[in-house]
This record gives structure tokens, C-alpha cells and sequence, in this order.
């Protein structure tokens, strides 16, 4: 990304975040450590990086783009992904880097980054925080997907949704948990699931499905105008 640069107080001593910025995806990657707060509020699911075609896991906030289903009543997401934290940051080996020309930064009129000496405000401690848990939990997540693959428990989804106003919609490129092959692993097998801390997250993602339904639900009543 040619607009990246090191973030440095003395260069962006100015620079602010825009309040209330807007979710700009419907579907973010997360890490373990989030699974258990977005279960409760969205499906988890697995999808693949375009370019590598490797899995990640997914929190879906809408069932298309530009959707949030997620909110809370007083307009804000029930569920708040480090990615959505972080986003126009990047850990740059020891460094933080910014997309310069990201919307969501404001000269004026915004939580600031630094404070006047230089050191991190609280906006910018709290980039800090999600970028380093993202770090360590990529790294869980790929662990947690090789254990998965090895077990072949990895499987595709086919969700199709249809609504009041005639609108039909299937939600194509997902993954989820094996519910059956789960089922039918050796006793050794699940034990070193259960010990290296996957069996809980697998069931976690499974759990998660249910959210499907109560997302199409909402958006439903949304297209009736009864929400």
C-alpha cells in the first residue's frame, strides 16, 4: 500500500480519528480470543484469503455488504472486532504504520492519537492493544485451523435465506466445523483438541450458527419496516 507510512509523533502529532466512523465491512476476521463475545452476537464462519486461499475466521456483523445487523438500539455494534479497532493500522515489524489516505482519520474535530507530549492518548493506546492481539492471535488461529484440517473437520456451508419482500439471498465461500466428524474423532484425538484449547473454539463456531437465523430475522423485520 504506497500511502503507508510509520506513525511519529512529531509527523502526526495532529492527526485525529473521526468519531462515530462507520463499519466498512459486513464480514471481519477474527482471532480466538474474540470468539466468544461475536457468538454471541453474530455466526462465526471460515472463509479464504483470495490470494493465498488459506482459511480465517470470520465474524459475519450483516448477510451482504454495506449491512450491519449487529447494532444494538442505540446504533452501535453489539460485537466490536479488534479488526474494526485497528483498522487503517498496521503492525510494521516493531512499528505501528497508518494508511495515510484512510476516511477514518480527521485533522480536526477527533479523538486525538498523541497527547502534547508526544506520548499515546487513549485512542491510540487502545490501537496498540488490538494490534497486539492480533499478532498473537493470528498465530492461535492458524494452530487452530492446521488441527482442524489434519482431522479433515473443516466443511462447506450452503445457507440460502429468503425474505417478505421476495428477496432471496445465498451466502456463498463459507466454512464451519464438522459437527458429525467431531462426533466421530478417537477419544485421543478429542483429548489433544480439548487440551491444546481447539475443542472449545470448534464448539463455539458450531454454537455460533444459530445467529444465522436471528440475523435473517432482523433483516427481515428491517424490509417490513417492523423494526
Amino acid at each position: 500500500m504506497d500511502s503507508l507510512e510509520i506513525l511519529n509523533p512529531q509527523i502526526h502529532g495532529e492527526l485525529r480519528l473521526r468519531r462515530d466512523f462507520p463499519l466498512s465491512n459486513h464480514f471481519v476476521r477474527i482471532v480466538p480470543s474474540e470468539f466468544a463475545a461475536a457468538a454471541v452476537a453474530c455466526p462465526i464462519f471460515f472463509s479464504k484469503h483470495r490470494e493465498t486461499g488459506a482459511f480465517y475466521p470470520g465474524a459475519a456483523l450483516g448477510l451482504r455488504p454495506g449491512e450491519l445487523l449487529v447494532d444494538r438500539p442505540d446504533g452501535k455494534a453489539a460485537f466490536e472486532s479488534l479488526e474494526s479497532v485497528r483498522e487503517g493500522f498496521f503492525a510494521t515489524d516493531d512499528n505501528i504504520s497508518i494508511d495515510a489516505a484512510h476516511s477514518r482519520f480527521a485533522a480536526e474535530d477527533g479523538h486525538r492519537l498523541f497527547e502534547p507530549d508526544g506520548a499515546p492518548a487513549p485512542a491510540l493506546r487502545r490501537i496498540q492493544s488490538a494490534l497486539c492481539a492480533l499478532v498473537v492471535g493470528t498465530q492461535e488461529a492458524e494452530q487452530f485451523i492446521a488441527a482442524l484440517l489434519a482431522h479433515r473437520l473443516i466443511e462447506p456451508l450452503d445457507i440460502s435465506l429468503s425474505f417478505d419482500d421476495g428477496e432471496k439471498l445465498s451466502l456463498q465461500g463459507l466454512f464451519t466445523v464438522s459437527l458429525d466428524r467431531l462426533r466421530r474423532l478417537d477419544d485421543a484425538s478429542v483429548l489433544a483438541l480439548f487440551r491444546a484449547g481447539h475443542l472449545q473454539l470448534a464448539y463455539t463456531m458450531i454454537g455460533s450458527l444459530q445467529q444465522v437465523g436471528i440475523l435473517a430475522r432482523r433483516r427481515n423485520d428491517r424490509l417490513t419496516g417492523t423494526l
